[in-house]
């Protein structure tokens, strides 16, 4: 099975679809998560096996059966969503991705703004290159995982041209306090948050009152948007720059899906979050790595929950993406 969509029963296979495919995917039909379809750790078979020893330095073309299921799978896409023309985030995710010892986060590739079927081929194969590039084995080697067998699935989902976007930790990751949510925030796509070209916002929200308890606004210079063949960074207006990048009811609603995820899933979260149009997107979600015990033993709004680990970063980065 090379191509899978979310919604579909095999969509939410880790070993078919890779970590974060897997988890987006189990949410998928109870919030507001992009379309999007995954090729498979099977197709990425596929397609390793035709490179030829002689030639490795030149990575393979895909088959000519996996190429017209990409065609068609990205025609429905079009269909599905309704925009044209249709923009697309590509991401990596791999069977041991986004769990609770190991994120990869930044490790491999993500591409932002793809549009046309001949640019997603190339963004895919560049996708499945990085499994095996010098900073993605050695992040492997550092997490004790194996380097030699790897599996690495795609997500193709459509992106979300966001007014903000937001990083949301359901538990405070640095002292492990759990009656916070603390949430990182800036205009335009997460790249500007997740690639450090501002100081995001800083807010601190109170978990069983959903109210902003703190926050610290940060110097939002630039912000990254769509473009051409990608995205750019450009400035942000003079005016926005002194402003929240979210409103206190966006936080709300921030704090308000960390907190029913953190439910729903049994641990504290890292999300990457969007907003557009007024409406608010889940793009990733996966467990905070390296979480130190709440050393107040304080209890969350949400069910009590075993400690966790802590988040190593990424929204589409990435770019969450």
């Amino acid at each position: 099975m090379d191509i899978v969509w979310f919604g579909e029963e095999r969509s939410q296979e880790v070993a078919l679809v890779g970590g974060k495919a897997a988890s987006l995917s189990r949410l998928a039909g109870r919030y507001r998560v992009p379309p999007a379809f995954c090729l498979t750790t099977v197709a990425y078979e596929t397609w390793r096996r035709t490179a030829r020893p002689a030639h490795r330095q030149v990575p393979p073309p895909l088959p000519p059966s996996l190429l017209a299921a990409l065609r068609r799978a990205h025609a429905e896409l079009e269909r599905r969503s309704g925009a044209e023309p249709l923009q697309l985030a590509v991401r990596s995710s791999a069977i041991d991705e986004d769990g609770a010892e190991a994120s990869f986060a930044g490790q491999h590739e993500t591409f932002l703004n793809v549009v046309g079927v001949d640019a997603v081929v190339e963004a895919l194969v560049r996708c499945w290159t990085s499994g095996r590039s010098e900073r993605a084995l050695a992040y492997r080697h550092s997490k004790g995982l194996d380097g030699a067998t790897i599996h690495l699935a795609v997500l193709v989902q459509q992106l979300v041209p966001a007014d903000a976007s937001a990083v949301v930790f359901s538990a405070d990751p640095v002292t492990g306090r759990r009656d916070h949510v603390l949430i990182d925030a800036s205009f335009g796509l997460g790249e500007s948050i997740v690639g450090g070209a501002v100081t995001p916002d800083a807010y601190r929200v109170d978990k069983g009152t959903r109210q902003v308890v703190e926050r610290s606004l940060g110097s939002k210079a630039v912000m990254h948007v769509p473009a051409p063949n990608g995205t750019r960074e450009v400035p942000v207006p003079r005016p926005l720059r002194s402003q929240p990048a979210l409103s206190d009811g966006q936080c709300a609603a921030c704090a308000e899906l960390a907190v029913s995820l953190e439910a729903e899933l049994g641990h504290p979260v890292d999300l990457e979050c969007a907003f557009h149009g007024g409406d608010l997107y889940l793009l990733q979600c996966r467990p905070i790595t390296r979480m130190p015990a709440d050393p107040k033993n304080l209890r969350s709004a949400a069910p009590e929950l075993d400690p966790d680990h802590r988040s190593d970063g990424q929204s589409p980065t990435p770019p969450e993406a």
